[in-house]
């Protein structure tokens, strides 16, 4: 059978190998919010700080074929977050990158960077014209409005090789030009007007553009979400405060905790490609991830002339601060002196943290917070992790030839599932249910996939009961369920939040419409 038949029908063997892989790549990144202040560095830099990544196929209907890559920054933004709310940097450079041949190293990789035009508003006031202390002096409704005291544009170039030294060229308008307006973040509904008024008005700033060397046009959007990460963050990281006896009863979840962030807002960068401009020659799995540079020195200006942003000087070569790829990763996985280490890092160069992956130290902590002494998996070191997650899953996302590394890896030749038939636990749900669900993580990650609680089910053991005593899924003899003292309780692990029950929309750019600073 190849890899790539996922036809209904297809061998038992290969719907267990996707129950397996739907554990797997949650293997690294198990359990609290998906990358919010997780270094110590980045903590102090939030505009530059990845939050989320997601990479998929795209579901909308009518754009089969498409792959959809989202990258989201800023993270836990209150909306009523005035008088400057939540401009990106233009001190900063925002990328997306994409290894399409598996060597760990980036191809492509789209460039995004920011501009705040500011207009100097003034008014009249006696026989002064004087400047005026907000964002805006008025009702906003189109792009670039009269009204915005400041608004922000970017550009985006498409880098082909390396990042710093490869071909680069402009994406453009489908219309002609390369500078695109943003939209004001949500700052309430009587600058903005309600929630269909403000998604009819960032609904402008979805733009139809042209990728070099692509023959198909593509989709762009640069803008303020609500957060549509679903997470019980307080509890998870104050040592997992919620009884084990409801965090291991599916029954219980949304019936016991809180999605303590749906009420926060995320700054949103969301391109869709068509997969023939993403991958090479025949192979159809593609890997990427996003992240996010500052310049290597700044100068603090004691007496900073009138303007917008002018207190800071920049210069010296762009040095890499945020990295993400699969969710949590840095935030549960990687020990906390190596977690700047590792935003600053490069694919190529995950060797130096493979022992955080060989050697977890989440179930050893679980064991700690839950008071459940002895039920770490045993099979150390962690071999069916380092598989499933430096390398993707034979048959399913693992390209030819691969170089481990972390990213998050897609086989875009998986046909996408539309947004109501998805199964929030995607290929693993899908097992269990007689389901045909495979489109969703970690072969990618959409929107809806609850990553916290297949991570959960993954870090304690969920890839070796599904390997069995006979080695069913090539993770090895020494992975099978004697080494999973849980047993089948790893497979009813949660964090009591239900990622489904955040209200999605089914079409680009798939994130929910920001909460609004007033109504």
């Amino acid at each position: 059978m190849s890899k790539l038949d996922w036809r209904r029908g297809a061998a038992p063997f290969l719907f267990t190998t996707l129950a397996a892989i739907a554990a797997a790549g949650l293997v690294t990144p198990p359990a609290a919010a998906s990358s919010h202040r997780e270094a110590p560095t980045i903590g102090t830099l939030p505009k530059a700080d990845g939050t989320d990544f997601y990479l998929f196929n795209s579901y909308e209907p009518g754009r089969s074929g498409y792959v959809t890559l989202i990258a989201n920054y800023q993270p836990l933004q209150d909306a009523y977050g005035g008088p400057n709310y939540f401009k990106l940097d233009p001190n900063a450079l925002y990328e997306i990158h994409i290894d399409n041949n598996g060597d760990a190293k980036e191809d492509l990789t789209f460039q995004f960077q920011f501009r705040n035009n500011f207009k100097n508003i003034k008014l009249p006031i006696g026989d002064q014209m004087v400047g005026i202390p907000l964002t805006q002096a008025g009702m906003v409704s189109t792009p670039n409005a009269a009204a915005l005291n400041v608004n922000e544009q970017f550009s985006v170039n498409l880098v082909r090789g390396d990042r710093r030294t490869g071909s680069v060229a402009p994406v453009t308008k489908a219309g002609g030009g390369s500078v695109f307006d943003k939209p004001s973040d949500y700052i309430g509904t009587k600058t903005l007007g309600d929630k269909a008024a403000y998604e009819a008005y960032a609904a402008q700033h979805v733009h139809t553009v042209n990728i070099p060397g692509c023959a198909q046009p593509g989709r762009l959007f640069v803008g303020q979400r609500q957060e549509a990460f679903a997470v019980n963050l307080g509890p998870i990281f104050d040592l997992v405060n919620a009884p084990l006896a409801v965090i291991t009863n599916p029954a219980l979840i949304n019936a016991a905790a809180a999605n303590s962030i749906q009420d926060k807002n995320v700054t949103t960068l969301a391109l869709e490609v068509h997969k023939s401009c993403l991958t090479q020659g025949g192979e159809p799995v593609i890997g990427g991830w996003t992240s996010a540079s500052l310049r290597q020195s700044q100068l603090l200006n004691p007496n900073p002339p009138s303007g917008h942003q002018t207190a800071v000087a920049t210069g010296g070569a762009w040095v890499q601060v945020s990295r993400l790829a699969n969710p949590l990763v840095n935030e549960v996985v990687i020990g906390l002196a190596d977690k700047d280490r590792f935003n600053a890092s490069h694919p190529s160069k995950d060797a130096q943290f493979a022992t955080y992956v060989t050697h977890p130290t989440l179930p050893a902590l679980l064991e700690i917070a839950l008071a459940i002494p002895g039920t770490a998996p045993t099979n150390l070191p962690r071999g069916d992790l380092v598989t499933t997650f430096l390398t993707g899953i034979p048959g399913v996302n693992k390209p030819a030839g691969v170089v481990p590394s972390e990213q998050m890896r897609l086989n875009t030749d998986i046909p996408a599932v539309p947004l109501a038939q998805q199964n929030r636990l995607a290929i693993v749900g899908s097992l269990l249910t007689g389901g045909t669900d495979f489109a969703g993580y970690p072969n990618g990650r959409r929107p809806k996939d609850d990553v916290v609680d297949i991570s959960l089910v993954a870090v304690m053991g969920g890839l070796c009961m599904a390997n069995g005593n006979a080695n069913a899924l090539g993770f090895g003899l020494e992975c099978n369920p004697a080494k999973v003292p849980l047993g089948a309780t790893a497979f009813k692990l949660h964090d009591g939040v239900d990622q489904a029950a955040v209200p999605l929309p089914a079409a680009f750019p798939y994130l929910p419409t920001p909460n609004a600073g007033a109504q």
